[in-house]
């Protein structure tokens, strides 16, 4: 008559798996957190960096990205360009064009709050001469007052970007402010252009009104074009040539957009950064299992020995160490994927972000710690199995 080992099933496996946790919770608890740390780093990290994308994504979506910018470069001697009072008018006929409107720099010319702020003490703010369609064309919006029309535009009346509005402390239109030596009164205050950031910072009137009042010689310096979103590129590489025939290399055209999704690419130069570090953190919280479970087997050797004196065979007591190291390490990738989760859904919130966690990054936490279980587990559970039943006895 041979007798043979019974077979484990799988819910005895994880049963006799968890003893050893359920034994020792503290140390099992520490083992675990070490590598929820490093999950939760790592899945922080990504949803942090996917949440800002969907962001970007977002914004891009609302404020388009067929807006093109037309400026004037330099002549080949280093001189500063200039872009023909007609280059408007030519930029409209480009067949795919859907709107056009421009601003002109007003120079050598500043503004205060009132006339006892010393000259020099300028704040940084602009003065641009603006077409009254220009919101329309940018995207801008109006959060205080009105915008120009046919009629303020010609007269000593001002609109301010936010940031000019809040260095000069005002925020409701009826205020009038000193504009070179003469005063205007402010109509309306912008919200903030994210793909024309110039004009957060200037004080913006009618380009008639800057002729008249401010010697303004009416040269755009900067033209704003949306276009077709299908022709796009093709508009961007004809705008130069367009907007001056004679000097087509003295004109700059950019893409505002362009410059939001190069931010999203230096994110993710961060990004990976982040999640080398965040993977060193599970190297560590791996090898803290590792440790955990050697001393585990050092400790349990008389239940070792005594499992293999009632028959459990070498497999079965490989089966158990390795089962308890990857239920140590789920435990771990659960509460550090659980944890991660609850960072990114909080910053999110913070920031006003959509919350996004992907979820190859949940799929991935969980399948790393299986593989850091696993090899964890492996070189204490083989340990484990070479303990004969009178040794492990003995030396208990």
């Amino acid at each position: 008559m041979s007798l043979t080992p019974a077979r484990l099933s799988a819910r005895d496996v994880v049963r006799v798996g968890g003893t050893g946790l359920r034994a020792r919770p503290l140390r099992a608890f520490l083992s675990a957190l070490g590598i929820a740390i490093g999950i939760a780093a790592m899945t922080a990290v990504v949803g942090i960096s996917a949440s800002s994308r969907a962001e970007l994504d977002d914004r891009l979506a609302a404020l388009g990205t067929n807006l093109l910018t037309v400026a004037p470069g330099k002549t080949m001697f280093g001189n500063d360009s200039y872009l023909p009072d007609e280059s408007v008018a030519m930029i409209s006929r480009i067949g795919p064009v859907q709107q056009v409107s421009a601003v002109g720099a007003v120079s050598s010319t500043s503004v205060y709050r009132n006339d006892k702020i010393p000259a020099a003490q300028t704040g940084g703010i602009s003065v641009r001469a603006a077409q009254v369609d220009l919101p329309a064309t940018v995207g801008a919006s109006v959060v205080a007052g009105t915008w120009l029309n046919a009629a303020t535009a010609a007269y000593p009346a001002v609109v301010l970007g936010e940031q000019a509005a809040a260095v000069l402390g005002i925020h409701s239109p009826g205020v009038q402010v000193l504009v070179g030596e003469r005063w205007f009164t402010v109509v309306g205050v912008l919200a903030s252009v994210p793909l024309a950031p110039e004009l957060d910072t200037a004080v913006l009137m009618g380009f008639s009104a800057a002729a008249k009042y401010l010697g303004f010689d009416g040269h755009p310096t900067t033209v704003y074009t949306r276009t077709d979103d299908a022709h796009v590129t093709d508009v961007q590489a004809v705008l130069a040539a367009t907007a001056n025939p004679s000097s087509p290399t003295e004109v700059e055209v950019s893409r505002p957009s362009d410059a939001l999704a190069a931010r999203q690419a230096t994110n993710k130069t961060f990004t990976a950064l982040l999640l080398g570090l965040g993977a060193v953190a599970l190297l560590v919280g791996g090898i803290g299992v590792a440790n955990t479970m050697v001393i585990s087997v050092l400790e349990r050797r008389a239940e070792i020995g005594l499992r293999r004196s009632l028959g459990a065979t070498r497999g079965q007591i490989r089966t158990q160490f390795v089962t308890e190291s990857l239920l140590l390490s789920l435990l771990g990738g659960a509460g550090g994927v659980l944890l991660g989760g609850l960072v990114t859904a909080g910053y999110a919130t913070v920031q006003s972000w959509p919350a996004v966690v992907p979820t190859w990054v949940i799929f991935g936490g969980v399948s790393a710690t299986v593989v850091i279980g696993a090899l964890a587990g492996l070189y204490p559970a083989v340990r484990a199995a070479r303990l004969s039943p009178t040794e492990a006895l003995a030396a208990a």
